[in-house]
């Protein structure tokens, strides 16, 4: 399409295969936008496009993305309020005949594969290197390693005497992120081997946070041999716990979607089991029917429709 499109707080650069997100830097600019700056998003990312009322006058042209396909709202897992959403662009309300215009343009562009949840992340998370404070220690990535350095005044004993941590993304296997804006947010590291270990419901801050002498002052440790997570954040040193001021969303969000895709990029592709041909007649029902929903919306043409319910009817 080669058009632009201005919105408040960011502007949409629409190309052949893409759209180019360029985020304003200003006051009244979430941080959250302002930390990302400019964001590509492929056409085969999205998986649908709607045009919506807006508060006080506006409307809001939403690029809805495939599961999947962006580390950042991986890792977020629903936690971002709408004014933060990176694939919001609202626009004054007199606009609304230009959004729709360029709403119906990308919904164009919409392939029979937008039904489906994305193999792999197709944008591109924030680049490393990074870091950022937390209430207990500081969290740095360089692109290869997490490394966590704890305050004094903050970590729990357990992280006093575990010493301060590095873990490569080799031996990670993701990373949860509970906002900062909620009353227990962390992030947390996810080791190979531990993925079925569920966490505690809170980090506890204010707990167990006494100085003792420091074990192993200036030694780096990593997350092997591997024992059963800590129920709660504050006493895993593959934590860091947040707290008022500590932790930002725009800070700490970017951080663990970078993670997050380099834990992703580095693991093998996993194998199917031998013996295993056949997908599950649920699954297969479910995709069928959200690709007939895109399909009324007028997302998916004809023959698309048939093309790609023949080709899920063929994985029974």
């Amino acid at each position: 399409m080669g058009d632009v499109l201005a919105g408040i707080h960011a502007t949409w650069e629409f190309d052949t295969d893409s759209v180019l997100v360029r985020f304003e830097r200003g006051i009244r600019t979430p941080k959250l936008f302002q930390s990302l700056r400019e964001r590509r998003v492929p056409h085969a990312a999205l998986s649908s496009v709607t045009l919506t009322p807006g508060k006080r006058g506006t409307v809001v042209l939403h690029a809805v993305p495939r599961p999947g396909a962006d580390p950042l709202l991986e890792a977020a897992a629903g936690q971002l309020k709408d004014g933060c959403d990176p694939y919001r662009l609202v626009l004054p309300a007199e606009r609304e005949t230009l959004a729709e215009y360029y709403a119906d343009e990308l919904r164009a562009l919409l392939g029979p594969d937008a039904a489906e949840p994305a193999d792999r992340f197709l944008v591109a998370a924030p680049e490393a290197p990074m870091q950022f404070k937390a209430y207990d220690g500081r969290a740095g990535f360089d692109g290869d390693r997490v490394s966590f350095r704890w305050f004094w005044t903050g970590a729990s004993t357990a992280k006093w005497k575990a010493g301060d941590q590095t873990f490569p993304v080799t031996e990670l296997s993701g990373v949860e992120w509970r906002s900062p804006e909620a009353f227990d947010g962390y992030l947390r590291l996810v080791p190979r081997g531990q993925e079925g270990a569920t966490p505690g419901p809170g980090a506890g801050l204010g707990m167990d946070t006494e100085p003792v002498t420091r074990l192993g002052s200036g030694t780096v440790q990593s997350a092997q041999p591997m024992a059963p997570r800590p129920a709660r954040a504050d006493q895993d040193p593959a934590a860091v716990v947040f707290g008022l001021g500590y932790g930002p969303v725009h800070e700490s969000l970017p951080f663990a979607a970078a993670v997050l895709e380099s834990v992703r990029r580095k693991q093998p592709a996993p194998s199917a089991p031998a013996g295993v041909g056949r997908r599950d007649p649920a699954d297969i029902a479910e995709r069928i029917r959200h690709l007939g929903e895109l399909h009324r919306a007028g997302l998916v043409t004809d023959d698309e429709f048939s093309a790609k319910k023949a080709q899920l009817l063929a994985e029974l």
